[in-house]
């Protein structure tokens, strides 16, 4: 068997394990057979391939690995999205919130809201803090004047 060959069906079993262990490491390793597969299709002896496959894994864990470690690291809880980016901010009641009901704007956009502590009454015009996003819902404390 030509040794192209083994090094193609070396890169395909190694992908396929990739696919299943999303580790990165296998895939650069059968990136790197498939360009020593291209390294023996073009006539290079045994050694240069072997020094093909190990130039090529180096560059790609150079090159590749930060890449791929960047984006499977989760952002910092200091870069929050979506509703959770809400939490913490000054909302504008727009009209009465109380335990059940209520509206405020939030940032430009009005949203439901509902009293965090179901006793209080806040009237329109109040200034008050988010506590936490419900669904659609924005729990709200009026902040201390």
């Amino acid at each position: 068997m030509d040794d192209w060959i083994i090094w193609l069906i070396l890169a395909v079993v190694l992908g396929v394990a990739e696919i299943f262990t999303l580790t990165t490491a296998l895939g650069l390793i059968g990136g790197a057979a498939l360009i020593a597969s291209l390294g023996a299709l073009i006539g290079l002896p045994v050694p240069l391939q072997l020094v093909v496959f190990a130039g090529s894994l180096a560059a790609g864990v150079v090159v590749i690995r930060p890449v791929a470690r960047r984006h499977l690291r989760p952002p910092p809880l200091g870069q929050r999205f979506g509703v959770q980016a809400l939490v913490g901010k000054t909302a504008y009641v727009t009209s009465e919130v109380t335990g059940r009901e209520g509206r405020v704007k939030i940032g430009g956009e009005e949203w439901s809201a509902r009293a965090y502590d179901e006793t209080l009454v806040i009237p329109a015009g109040a200034t008050v803090d988010v506590i936490e996003i419900e669904g659609a819902t924005a729990l709200v404390y009026p902040r201390e004047q």
